[in-house]
């Protein structure tokens, strides 16, 4: 029998997530967006709900029994339905965490993790999506080649959260034509670009990434000689996009069904039009259908299932409803919609970018 009731614990979670996106980062979020900048205080008490600690083993130092992806979906959504670029710089710290937990040597969890279960927001990032058409993370142009006991990295990377305030990397590359992660600090050879002007999520400072025959030891190769899961990683992350998908498309929903009660016309609510109504019903029936194929790739994940096809096709079904729901809450709005004093065309602009938002996220 499958439930749909959180745990106690995990309800406690939502409840506080929920809680803080409401109050504190809708409050905020425009002129994040505006300024493409977010308030310290604001982050200090984003990851003061310990959140990234929450996925991290009680033996490293964090707070949670056991990891689990389901839990991540659950707090992703609700963080993301207060602001996207919010949530994924919250949230940058686990695409370092979480892929050391999963697939690194007992040495390298020991070394790395309990950083991440700190007071202070760890400077940590990873950097996996590479500025090239039809970008494959199996198939990356970076490389890694090993010369005696250090890796040789180089290579160009694109959309690399928090990176010129990071000072721990997890970069992947080809090794042998099979990507790796690697661990390095920041050094001569790792040259951080100039902020990237993104069409969303401006608030998120994202930046280019080149390595110029950056040399790393040997044992700083993530898994150690064994390497790392690479399908098992991109299932974890593409759970948390397309959770955070959900989270974005609900807000454009939600504003827009109320809008659509309120807004007054030929002496009724738009709502009961026939058009408006069922554009409606399509956005929850798309958000919905959405949320379910996350959770069950999440739930085969906890229960240590293949979930690499699952996984993938909830990524894929959120990526194009995403986009489907926002544009759906413009056409609600009207002609409101395209103008910068409603959120509606930011949703639009935040959901479009989800196809290109490999390895942004992870839970």
């Amino acid at each position: 029998m499958i439930s749909f009731d959180p745990s106690e614990e995990q309800q406690m979670l939502i409840d506080a997530v929920k809680r803080f996106a409401e109050k504190e980062i809708r409050s905020v979020c425009r002129d994040c967006e505006e300024e493409q900048e977010i308030p310290h205080g604001l982050l200090q008490k984003g990851w003061d709900l310990g959140l990234v600690p929450a996925g991290i083993p009680e033996e490293y130092d964090g707070f949670a029994e056991e990891h689990s992806a389901v839990t991540g979906a659950l707090f992703a959504e609700q963080l993301a339905w207060g602001d996207l670029a919010i949530a994924l710089h919250l949230l940058t710290p686990g695409l370092v965490a979480y892929p050391i937990l999963l697939c690194g040597t007992e040495e390298q969890r020991e070394t790395y993790l309990p950083n991440f279960s700190k007071d202070e927001f760890p400077s940590a990032t990873a950097a996996l999506i590479e500025p090239s058409i039809q970008f494959d993370p199996a198939a990356l142009k970076t490389t890694a080649v090993l010369d005696g006991d250090t890796y040789v990295l180089n290579g160009h990377k694109a959309y690399v959260p928090l990176a010129a305030d990071a000072d721990l990397f997890l970069v992947y590359a080809a090794e042998d034509n099979a990507t790796q992660g690697f661990l390095l600090q920041k050094s001569p050879g790792l040259e951080i670009g100039e902020r990237e002007k993104n069409m969303g999520i401006k608030a998120l400072a994202t930046y280019e990434v080149t390595l110029n025959n950056c040399r790393i030891p040997r044992q700083n190769k993530l898994g150690g000689k064994a390497g790392c899961d690479l399908n098992k990683i991109m299932s974890y992350s593409r759970i948390a996009t397309a959770a955070m998908a959900v989270g974005v498309a609900r807000a454009s929903y939600e504003y827009a069904l109320n809008y659509a009660k309120e807004r007054q016309a030929f002496g009724e609510p738009i709502a009961s039009r026939q058009a408006i109504a069922f554009m409606l019903a399509e956005m929850a029936i798309d958000i919905d259908a959405a949320r379910l194929m996350v959770w069950e790739a999440a739930w085969r994940l906890d229960k240590g299932v293949e979930a690499t096809k699952e996984a993938y096709l909830a990524k894929l079904f959120a990526d194009d409803m995403v986009l489907r729901v926002t544009d759906g809450g413009v056409q609600v709005l009207g002609g409101y919609g395209y103008i910068r004093e409603y959120p509606a065309e930011l949703w639009l602009r935040n959901g479009r970018g989800f196809v290109t938002f490999d390895g942004l996220a992870m839970v």
